[in-house]
């Protein structure tokens, strides 16, 4: 049987050429012989100033420090395929690190990664805290509000940050939130000669002078009332701001079990309203994505606050009215239409724009949409459900159901 003879990125560069060293606070010394000579042995060094300072004694090549930005850096070590060049990365590289960009550029044959010790293992190993049972965020150079939906109680959360303020500004998020009885313990300078770990309550947190290399472990405790998004489909729906435009809870819940999100796909919500579908899609697990598309600017801004206070501050935006504002997104995995479905071409755009397999769901609750659907079930097949919601309220004195308005859902997998 033939071998496959087509060239891979390794043997057309003559093999692993870029190498990407993790270097700890304790420098060079840290580092194992493997390391050392790789460091050594390059023609080029890029790194961080501290980086680049940290090893200083084994470096013999060209040390550059990263510029800005940061993508101009990438494209340096990109022009240098060939030759020998060593990037150095703080702790692990492949965790939310160099290595990790660097390798949705380079084939993993023209690499050779040294991993060092995390900062999230360092700190476990602080702390005695197992890191399986412990949830790591990274919110060095990302928004603090990541770490919204690990806030649950009793939990255990390590959070990198991005500069001295950071801890303090994590204390604050926790306080408005409603953990403010938190343990926070900070530890900065992991590994080297200046660590220093410390604690204080987040409601109580007056801690000054921190370094900028710093992580933040949180032992979540939660206060009455406390903002806690629970790990279910169907948040509370006072969690969300809105202006009565929102798809309420128990149909939420439905809707988003419609939908049937997988792991690493893409969602349009169309007339997203308060941005609900669409947020709680991405809080099922990471790497999901959505796109909110809304019409009313006043609306859209509604959306943006309740995607950071929800922990999805990734959550992109499209103001604008579909069909028209759906030009040029990229091609979904799923379709949520909750409102504007009756409006000339949104249909027709949904369907088409759907990848192979993908999944709409559209809910009514006009007559005028329940009708379109009944003939887009009748002309392409799928599911007609109608959901029915009552809630217990006051009737004169005493209790009885009140029915909320009846939605019809339709759901249809794309060929």
């Amino acid at each position: 049987m033939a071998s496959d003879s087509r060239p891979t990125a390794a043997n057309k560069t003559g093999g692993r050429w870029l190498s990407v060293v993790g270097i700890g606070e304790d420098g060079a010394p840290g580092l194992g012989a493997r390391a050392r000579a790789l460091v050594s042995g390059a023609d080029l060094v890029f790194g961080g100033a501290r980086h680049l300072a940290l090893a200083a004694e084994l470096i013999g090549g060209e040390a550059r420090a990263w510029p800005s930005p940061f993508s101009e850096g990438i494209a340096a070590v990109l022009a240098a395929r060939g030759r020998p060049v060593c990037v150095l990365a703080s702790g692990d590289p492949m965790l939310y690190g160099v290595g990790a960009t660097l390798s949705r550029h380079i084939d993993a044959a023209e690499m050779e990664v040294v991993p060092g010790a995390s900062a999230f293992s360092l700190a476990a190993a602080r702390l005695g805290w197992p890191l399986a049972e412990t949830a790591q965020v990274s919110a060095h150079g990302r928004a603090l509000d990541l770490v919204r939906p690990q806030l649950q109680p009793g939990a255990r959360v390590l959070a990198l940050t991005s500069d001295g303020a950071g801890p303090a500004a994590l204390a604050a998020l926790l306080v408005e939130s409603g953990f403010g009885g938190s343990r926070l313990v900070v530890l900065e300078a992991l590994g080297g000669p200046g660590e220093r770990v410390r604690e204080a309550t987040a409601a109580g947190f007056a801690l000054e002078d921190i370094g900028p290399l710093n992580l933040v472990a949180i032992e979540v405790a939660a206060d009455a009332g406390a903002r806690v998004l629970t790990l279910a489909s169907g948040l509370a729906d006072d969690l969300f701001e809105h202006d009565g435009q929102l798809s309420k809870r128990e149909i939420r819940a439905l809707t988003l079990s419609s939908l049937a999100p997988r792991a690493g796909e893409l969602l349009w919500d169309i007339g997203a309203g308060a941005g609900s579908i669409a947020i709680e899609w991405m809080l099922r697990g990471a790497g999901l994505t959505a796109i909110a598309i809304e019409e009313r600017t006043d609306r859209a801004e509604r959306i943006v606050r309740n995607a950071a206070r929800c922990g999805v501050p990734g959550l992109r935006l499209v103001v604008g009215k579909a069909p028209a504002a759906l030009d040029g997104l990229p091609a979904p995995d799923a379709v949520f239409i909750g409102g504007g479905a009756s409006d000339p071409g949104v249909l027709d755009a949904a369907i088409s724009a759907l990848k192979p397999s993908g999944r709409l769901v559209v809910n009514a609750v006009t007559l005028e949409t329940e009708a379109l659907l009944l003939a887009a079930h009748r002309d392409r097949g799928g599911a007609l459900t109608r959901l029915a919601v009552a809630r217990a309220a006051p009737v004169a004195g005493m209790t009885g159901w009140r029915p909320a308005m009846p939605v019809t859902q339709w759901r249809w997998r794309k060929p």
